[in-house]
């Protein structure tokens, strides 16, 4: 990996314009070789664990020449591409544990999915929305960390970001006492609780909301559940006890989830899962005359993926899923899964060890500390920040950062398949030596 600072259009040439007018012809693969694929995030390095970063797969090579080929627009038609889709729809809700009348659309990422479910939860709720518009006063609720994802598309949907309550949480758990108290508290002042985000692996500290719980209070209580597993749905493949993390999960309304994350394929592919398919077509769902279908030729076949999200033009995302468990099949990203679990339980127990302090019990994927934790808060987040920077810079392990109780941790998300204990033994033995250094 290169330094972006010494790409060549890190300051591109003044006449743009000029420069592509005829093209430069030649040895186009060499200048990929040495001005672009140098230049990479560093990603796919073992010991890369860094924000909430997937690594990608040795077949993504294979399902991206077969793509460029093939061309497809999954937008509808009836064509293999769609077929493909339809069968990994199909086999994630079935390990998430939803029945058959699901349905799901692969999308960008958990930030698209969110915007997705949420807009199906508001059709349902309010049916005449989509010709009328809206003007309830809609709340969804959702634990203090969950991901701005759910900000964004409250503001997306236009029910500001405001219509987000904050529920405050408890060991990394959405307290469903606060939770319920402020439900009663918004239709007692004249607002419609729309939904409930539960987090399934949060990003800061890989918690898990109590999804049975929260499952059960949406029943009661008529509102939509909503669960963000952008990465934490995939324990659903793990070993125990990391499984029953995102028990309940099934139960959801909704679920936003990206295999370019823990399952490891290229960027990008996320997924809007349903639980009833009715509700998605609902929000989704129009035919102007130039999409009329016909029961035969290639305007025939159902789905029309353009009924169950935001896109028309949509390229085949289902490709690099489908290449991966053609190739490795599911127990191998069952055994990655698992083992990356056991490897943030490591990283904690060897920082631990070397007078180190958690600041979060590692509960799945997460491990989050402090390398010394002798000094004071402000020494110790000016200290963790130098050495993610420097090891980022210098030796190719890759930190990220978050702020736990105030103070600027050094942060490792393990949905690295690549990793291995060894890997883990060496970097901890790192930031020991920069932190006394």
């Amino acid at each position: 990996m290169k330094d972006a600072e010494s790409h060549p259009w890190k300051s591109p040439p003044a006449d743009l314009e000029e420069t592509y007018a005829i093209g430069q012809g030649g040895d186009l693969v060499s200048r990929l070789a040495t001005d672009v694929i140098p230049y990479h995030s560093g990603n796919t390095h073992p010991k890369f664990w860094g924000w909430v970063v997937g690594s990608g797969l040795p077949t993504d090579i294979m399902a991206g020449l077969a793509g460029a080929v093939m061309n497809s627009n999954v937008g509808g038609r009836n064509h293999g591409a769609n077929a493909m889709e339809r069968a990994v729809v199909d086999w994630t809700r079935q390990k998430m544990g939803m029945g058959p009348q699901a349905s799901g659309v692969l999308v960008t990422g958990t930030s698209q999915a969110t915007v997705i479910s949420l807009q199906a939860a508001k059709v349902r709720a309010l049916p005449h929305l989509r010709a009328d518009g809206n003007e309830a006063k809609l709340t969804i609720y959702a634990g203090n960390g969950v991901h701005n994802a759910t900000r964004k598309a409250a503001e997306l949907l236009g029910l500001g970001h405001n219509a987000v309550r904050l529920i405050s949480t408890e060991n990394g758990a959405m307290s469903i006492d606060a939770l319920q108290s402020q439900i009663e508290l918004d239709r007692s002042e004249g607002f419609t609780p729309l939904a409930i985000v539960g987090t399934a692996g949060s990003v800061d500290i890989g918690s898990f909301d109590d999804l049975n719980a929260l499952a059960d209070i949406a029943s009661e209580q008529s509102l939509w559940l909503h669960v963000d597993g952008a990465f934490g749905a995939w324990t659903r493949l793990a070993d125990d006890p990391w499984r029953g993390l995102s028990d309940g999960i099934g139960r959801a309304d909704s679920i936003a989830l990206d295999f370019h994350k823990w399952m490891y394929v290229g960027y990008d592919c996320g997924l809007a899962l349903i639980a009833r398919e009715a509700d998605q077509r609902a929000a989704f769902a129009v035919r102007p005359p130039y999409l009329e279908g016909s029961d035969t030729g290639l305007s025939g076949g159902d789905r029309w993926f353009c009924d169950y999200g935001i896109d028309l033009s949509r390229g085949n995302r289902a490709l690099k899923v489908w290449c991966a468990l053609e190739m490795f099949g599911a127990r191998a990203f069952s055994t990655a899964i698992t083992r990356n679990c056991a490897q943030a339980a490591l990283m904690g127990e060897l920082a631990t060890a070397r007078g180190m302090s958690l600041m979060a019990p590692v509960v799945s994927n997460v491990c989050v500390f402090t390398a010394n934790p002798a000094l004071s808060v402000d020494e110790q987040s000016k200290q963790n920040s130098e050495i993610a920077i420097k090891l980022q810079l210098e030796s190719g392990t890759v930190f990220s950062t978050t702020i736990v109780n105030g103070v600027t941790c050094l942060r490792a998300a393990l949905v690295n398949h690549r990793t291995r204990d060894r890997h883990i033994y060496a970097a901890v033995e790192e930031v020991y030596a920069l932190a006394h250094s």
